[in-house]
């Protein structure tokens, strides 16, 4: 039970460096067309989708890793 618990840490994590790494992209893309970054503005359409699911992503990963610990101490 815990291999499978293991395998899916390290895909979640896997895919969770590819989503802030595809966040870093696009901001850094962004700012190149504006002129004044420190102007609030909202997140809309694939930034909003990658933010949520980098939040999601990052939440299932602490989830699987305490039940993870969980698991192994009562093995």
């Amino acid at each position: 039970m815990v291999t499978y618990f293991n395998i899916a840490e390290i895909i979640i994590s896997i895919v969770l460096i590819l989503v802030l790494l595809l966040q870093t992209r696009g901001a850094g893309f962004d700012g190149t067309f504006s002129s004044d970054s420190s102007v609030f503005r909202t997140r809309r359409g694939i930034e909003k989708t990658l933010f949520q699911l980098t939040i999601a992503l990052a939440v299932v990963f602490v989830v699987i890793s305490v039940l993870s610990v969980v698991v192994a101490r009562a093995s």
